[in-house]
């Protein structure tokens, strides 16, 4: 029995190790584009990196609820895991044709339900006419769908730390099916569909601006929709820290979304490819330690204290920058990437805060700064020799400024698209259904008023 364990055991890894994503199938999509055995490889490693991925909602929701008070800890765990049941469903119904569907430019508008394309897991013609988009992967594409799947429903999940504590609970739900159903689908085309920004050499390998950035940008709308929490901003300007009630559920949910970004990340390659998968691992993995140290050093010397909520904000600040180039810059590189995230991360929270712009959970430092600046990095840093196989190399590796200026318009145009579609959703939602709860109900905590149950009972049996 153990010998032959560990005979399946070893052929399994002889598929990692020798399968490749980039071939190429033949002309009709009739008969697979590679052996049986590589798609195998392929859709088993792309199924783990997609579960990884769906286990950082797990992840944002302890980060998120540790960092809020207890008063509010149900309704934050509520929000994570009801977003991606309903991320599921309208990315299923209309998300995944409007971002991977042939179309133009702008959207697509071929495959609603994820229907329309045979499954089969050769290449070339086998998606061509719904999902021409996706017809480089060697995959079936119920695997493609999951794994773009979750992505999605992170990127509505950071939307939740933006406007935790004073949103109504079915307004924040509302918001989520028009981010997943139109405008992270819209701009998600644009980037890895086949859309106007893909053809323009805009790059970004794993989504700091194709998720990131989106949720960031979605989620700063609805800050200033909704205003500051009470008693945050005192009327003589001062700042009053409100802080977290539980570092250990932070520190679990940090150490998970860490994780989970081995799946984000180096799944991006959607095949089971040895080099990329494990270069992409490293530079993932550098750029969050160099973030982590270096948002505690630079917390440590403007407080006096390494404030734990800095180190967990600068390992993900780190993650989210190196996301866009983790495939085509250098280690070295991803180290000052992450690095410089975790600086981000901390000068953000700080000039946010003298803005009253209210960000209870720092998601804006971390996913909306740390999405454009490892989006600029792309610009900067990237390497054509690299497993990610860009066409152009960065601004300090001889390309000079045409990858850079293509990454700065990505950026603008995300921006400001995102920024408009979300103004109007949170403005409809707000008209009709009320976004902020009232005084008293924010005083006594969402979880008793809008979950009807509390985290922590035995306070109020006291």
């Amino acid at each position: 029995m153990q010998r032959r364990w560990a005979r399946s055991l070893g052929s399994f890894l002889l598929l990692l190790l020798f399968s490749n994503a980039s071939c190429m199938g033949d002309e009709t999509g009739a008969v697979p584009a590679v052996p049986d055995w590589q798609l195998t490889a392929n859709t088993i490693w792309v199924l783990l990196a997609a579960f990884l991925v769906f286990w950082m909602n797990a992840g944002f929701g302890c980060v998120e609820a540790g960092f809020c008070r207890s008063k509010n800890a149900v309704n934050i765990l509520g929000k994570n895991f009801v977003v991606f049941g309903l991320s599921t469903l309208i990315f299923w119904a209309v998300g995944f044709a409007v971002m991977f569907g042939d179309g133009n430019g702008f959207l697509g508008w071929q495959g609603w339900f994820a229907t329309g394309a045979d499954n089969s897991p050769a290449m070339g013609d086998a998606y061509s006419g719904v999902y021409g988009s996706l017809s480089w992967a060697a995959l079936p594409l119920s695997v493609k769908f999951f794994f773009q799947l979750a992505f999605a429903a992170t990127a509505a999940t950071i939307v939740s730390g933006c406007v935790a504590e004073r949103i109504h609970y079915e307004s924040f739900m509302l918001f989520v099916i028009l981010l997943v159903g139109i405008s992270y689908p819209i701009t998600g085309h644009w980037i890895w569909g086949g859309g106007w920004l893909a053809n323009s050499s805009f790059y970004d390998f794993a989504g700091s601006t194709a998720v990131h950035s989106v949720g960031g940008w979605a989620g700063l709308i609805g800050i200033l929709f909704l205003g500051p929490r009470k008693g945050k901003y005192q009327a003589d300007g001062s700042i009053r820290p409100i802080p977290g009630h539980n570092m250990g559920l932070a520190f679990l949910g940090g150490l998970i979304l860490w994780m989970g970004w081995f799946g984000f990340n180096p799944g991006s390659f959607m095949g089971a490819d040895p080099v990329g998968i494990s270069f992409v691992v490293v530079t993932t993995n550098m750029a969050a330690a160099a973030g982590l140290i270096s948002a505690t050093a630079l917390a440590w010397i403007k407080t006096g204290k390494p404030d734990f909520s800095m180190t967990v904000n600068g390992a993900l600040a780190g993650l989210v920058a190196v996301t866009a180039g983790c495939a085509f810059v250098s280690i070295p590189a991803s180290v000052f990437i992450g690095a410089v995230g975790g600086v981000l991360a901390v000068v953000a929270v700080l000039f946010f805060d003298r803005l009253k712009i209210d960000d209870p959970v720092g998601a804006l430092s971390v996913h909306l700064v740390n999405g454009i600046w490892g989006t600029i990095a792309v610009g900067l840093f990237a390497d054509k020799d690299l497993p990610g196989g860009i066409a152009l190399n960065g601004l300090f590796n001889g390309g000079g400024v045409e990858l850079l200026w293509a990454q700065i318009k990505g950026i603008v145009a995300v921006g400001v698209f995102t920024c408009l579609v979300s103004a109007v959703g949170w403005s409809v939602i707000k008209a009709v259904f009320g976004l902020r709860v009232s005084d008293e109900v924010e005083r006594m905590g969402l979880d008793v008023t809008e979950m009807g149950m509390e985290a922590y009972p035995e306070n109020v049996l006291r």
